[in-house]
């Protein structure tokens, strides 16, 4: 174990040195678009060269090994169309020897991979490397030259090192591209200590389909396969990997998530488009797919969304006493579309807003998000709830809650919610906090096991959540013993504005109303 670690280690300190060879750690991550897709071709041109070698032990020659993979492209996973002057040679040699207009050739070289393997389409081929901007090359070639020198001082190879750890290396980059990232981070990455969470405590067994509707990079998904290998790990018989499934909104971060999966040597269906508006996963009578298994974070506080969005909807995402959850946040709206794609014994976990547990409740009068939580509640698909530490997110320092959903819950549990306050268990980092090891698997187990701790855990029946005006946020029934922690400023604003914006609409149906009988508002 300890051999893998520093193999990882290894691989990681290479990766992000490639990463900043262009023009240092500070702006590595303006050119993540080219060097994600670069160091991903590194790990075909090396696989293709071990799976050409593996041929040619059988034939002969490397020579004959090309003709062979030239006339039947599935002797090896992905055809590469780059044949060396010197068969001897590696097939990364013809990028890495490329010495004048370096960048139009990459792109040429890339959409001739992409020709040949229809599952790269639209993943390799999207970045022109030769890309200008008022008539200034985007990456010069002297750059590019560095980068995959750079990234030829190491082999990817299948006995080089394993799909596992360059996976992980490839998390790592796309980490290390998230804390440079912004407020753009939190669409492609999600903390990994969170996702492991998630994908632990839905306990994915093999065969299962999963889903996630706002992939990102992808990052949830391969933790719902590792923590699958991991539970059966040890186990004498074979089993089956998991049918991964997601939709990304952005082009550039659909790419990112199929290389991500292929990279990690793992089978995906990744699709692209909103999926609020145009769910591309739906059965043979154009229905909503259901999955066994989802995980999702969607982009907090959406706000773009309006009630006709929910009222033409043809997939019966949001049923009446739900149905839409106010313009200023589509978390809800999410949530019952996340609840739609379950099948009858399905499970979620949802990273959403600390306020998405508690908005409108204690407000006098109705709340649209209120009355959409209190369905859930009333309805029993509410598991449990885990508010997070704050600072853990690149895009934002808010804690953040998940929100665990089950469609057929234990007796045991029927009526009530598991609610954890996690917000101490923590360490600290730069830039962002984290969840260290011991820390996840005590949550994991509070979670599955349902514990009750003090300052930690406790189970709240339906009638005291009903009580708390449907309040679920675990701050609310779970005191940790620090000093009172306020609400912040812009949370409160916002939910003000929601409530002013609910008053205008109810004003304004009223003033209808009046004058459809006559009467001068």
């Amino acid at each position: 174990m300890s051999n893998n670690n520093g193999n990882v280690k290894s691989l990681e300190s290479w990766i992000w040195d490639a990463a900043c060879s262009i023009r240092g750690a500070k702006d590595a991550p303006k050119y993540k678009d080219y060097i994600l897709p670069l160091i991903f071709t590194k790990r075909l041109c090396d696989v293709f060269d071990d799976e050409l070698n593996r041929i040619a032990t059988e034939v002969g020659s490397r020579n004959k090994a090309f003709q062979l993979v030239k006339a039947d492209h599935k002797l090896v996973r992905f055809y590469l169309p780059l044949l060396p002057d010197d068969s001897e040679q590696p097939v990364w040699s013809m990028i890495r020897k490329l010495s004048d207009r370096i960048g139009e050739s990459i792109t040429t070289h890339m959409r001739a991979i992409a020709k040949e393997n229809p599952l790269l389409q639209g993943i390799i081929d999207r970045v022109d490397f030769n890309a200008t901007t008022h008539g200034q090359r985007d990456l010069d070639d002297d750059r590019l030259s560095n980068l995959i020198e750079a990234i030829s001082t190491k082999r990817l190879g299948l006995d080089d090192v394993e799909a596992d750890i360059i996976g992980k290396s490839y998390e790592y980059l796309i980490r290390k591209f998230a804390e440079g990232g912004g407020q753009s981070a939190g669409e492609f990455y999600t903390p990994p200590e969170v996702g492991t969470i998630m994908s632990r405590v839905l306990e994915p067994e093999p065969g299962m389909e999963i889903y996630d509707p706002t992939c990102g990079s992808g990052g949830l998904l391969v933790k719902c396969e590792i923590a699958m290998e991991e539970s059966v790990r040890g186990r004498k018989r074979t089993f089956a990997p998991l049918k991964l499934f997601g939709q990304e909104y952005t082009p550039e971060t659909w790419a990112m998530a199929n290389m991500n999966m292929i990279i990690h040597d793992m089978e995906g269906q990744i699709e692209i488009g909103d999926t609020f508006k145009n769910p591309k996963f739906r059965n043979k009578q154009g229905r909503l797919r259901t999955f066994d298994r989802i995980v999702a974070n969607p982009m907090w506080n959406q706000h773009w969304f309006i009630e006709a969005d929910y009222d033409n909807d043809e997939f019966d995402r949001f049923p009446a006493g739900a149905g839409f959850p106010g313009k200023s946040s589509a978390d809800w709206g999410w949530i019952q579309h996340i609840h739609a794609s379950l099948n009858d014994t399905g499970r979620a976990a949802i990273v959403l807003d600390t306020g998405a547990a508690s908005r409108g409740s204690g407000n006098a009068g109705t709340n649209k998000e209120k009355r959409v939580r209190k369905w859930f509640v009333d309805n029993d698909i509410i598991e449990s709830v885990l508010y997070l530490p704050e600072n853990l997110f690149y895009n934002t320092t808010a804690p953040g809650i998940v929100l665990f959903l089950n469609k057929d819950k234990e007796i045991e549990k029927e009526g009530r919610v598991l609610l954890v306050n996690a917000s101490r268990i923590f360490e600290k980092g730069d830039p962002k906090n984290f969840i260290p090891d011991e820390g996840i698997k005590r949550i994991v187990d509070t979670l599955i096991n349902w514990n009750e701790e003090e300052k930690l855990s406790c189970i709240v029946e339906h009638a005291e959540l009903k009580k708390n005006d449907y309040n679920i946020s675990p701050s609310r029934y779970i005191h940790t013993g620090e000093t009172e922690t306020y609400r912040p400023i812009p949370e409160i604003v916002k939910e003000l504005n929601a409530i002013e914006e609910e008053a205008r609409e109810t004003d304004e149906a009223l003033r209808n109303i009046l004058k459809q009988l006559g009467v001068d508002a």
